[in-house]
C-alpha cells in the first residue's frame, strides 16, 4: 500500500511553528549567538543563513548546519573560516542525535532543520576543543529552547456510500479516531474522504472498522499521502 517512490520514514519530528529560536552562549569572551529554525528545502536554508550574514555582517563567522527530509537525506554544514571540522560538522551532529522522545532515549529523528551559530571573537583563543564543545554547546541550547511536533505521513482514502450513510458513517468514522477530511456530495452518492497513519496496521484498520459499520457493502480507495504536523 506504500508507494515506491515514497520515504521510507513515516513519521519524525520537527520543530513547531515557523519562528526562529535564538539564544546566546558566551565562552572565554567570545559570544556564540545560537537559532535554530524550521526549513522545508535545502534553497530555504540557504536563505535563512544568508539573512543572518547580512544581519551579522560585522561578525567573525556564520558558521551552519542543516538536515532536511524525512529520511534525513540532505545534510550539511560549513566552518565558515573556523579550522576544519571545529564547527559545522559538530553542529551537525548535535541536530541528528538531539533526542525527540521523552520516553525512548534512543530516538533521534529531527529533520526539517537548519542551525546558525554567529560567532563574535573575544580575543581568547579557545583552540580545537574549545571550539568543538563551544559550536556544539551553543546548537544544543538554541534546540533545547525550541518546541517541537511530529510530522507524520498520512495516506488519503475515498468512501462512496448512499447519502442516508453519510452522516452516520462520517460520525463512527470520527468516533474511532479516523480523520474526517470532508464529504462531497454529488447526484447520485456521497463521498467521504478521510486520511489515516500511513501504516499497514492503521490501513487495514480503517478498511475492517468501514467493513463492520457498513455490513461489508461499502469499500474504501486508497489514494496518496501527505506529510501534516500533529
Amino acid at each position: 500500500m506504500t508507494d515506491s517512490f515514497e520515504t521510507r520514514a513515516r513519521t519524525y519530528t520537527v520543530l513547531s511553528g515557523n519562528r526562529p529560536v535564538e539564544t546566546t552562549l558566551e565562552v572565554k569572551k567570545s559570544e556564540f549567538i545560537g537559532h535554530v529554525a524550521r526549513v522545508e528545502s535545502e534553497e530555504q536554508a540557504r536563505a535563512y543563513i544568508e539573512s543572518l550574514r547580512r544581519r551579522y555582517h560585522d561578525a567573525r563567522h556564520v558558521c551552519s548546519a542543516f538536515v532536511i527530509g524525512a529520511d534525513r537525506e540532505i545534510q550539511r554544514s560549513s566552518d565558515d573560516g573556523e579550522p576544519a571540522g571545529t564547527a559545522g560538522i559538530p553542529m551537525l551532529q548535535a541536530l541528528i542525535s538531539h533526542r525527540t522522545s521523552q520516553d525512548d532515549e534512543s530516538v533521534t529523528d529531527l529533520s526539517d532543520v537548519c542551525a546558525v551559530v554567529v560567532r563574535y571573537f573575544g580575543g581568547i583563543k579557545l583552540g580545537a576543543g574549545g571550539l568543538v564543545r563551544a559550536y556544539t554547546d551553543s546548537t544544543v541550547q538554541a534546540l533545547d529552547a525550541g518546541h517541537f511536533a511530529s510530522r507524520q505521513r498520512l495516506r488519503r482514502g475515498r468512501i462512496d456510500m448512499p447519502h442516508a450513510e453519510a452522516g452516520r458513517l462520517e460520525n463512527e468514522l470520527r468516533a474511532s479516531a479516523v480523520a474526517v477530511l470532508g464529504t462531497d456530495y454529488g447526484p447520485s452518492h456521497a463521498t467521504l474522504n478521510i486520511a489515516v497513519t500511513d501504516a499497514e496496521a492503521h490501513l487495514h484498520g480503517a478498511e475492517n472498522l468501514l467493513a463492520s459499520a457498513s455490513s461489508g457493502e461499502l469499500s474504501l480507495v486508497w489514494g496518496g499521502t501527505e506529510w501534516v504536523d500533529r
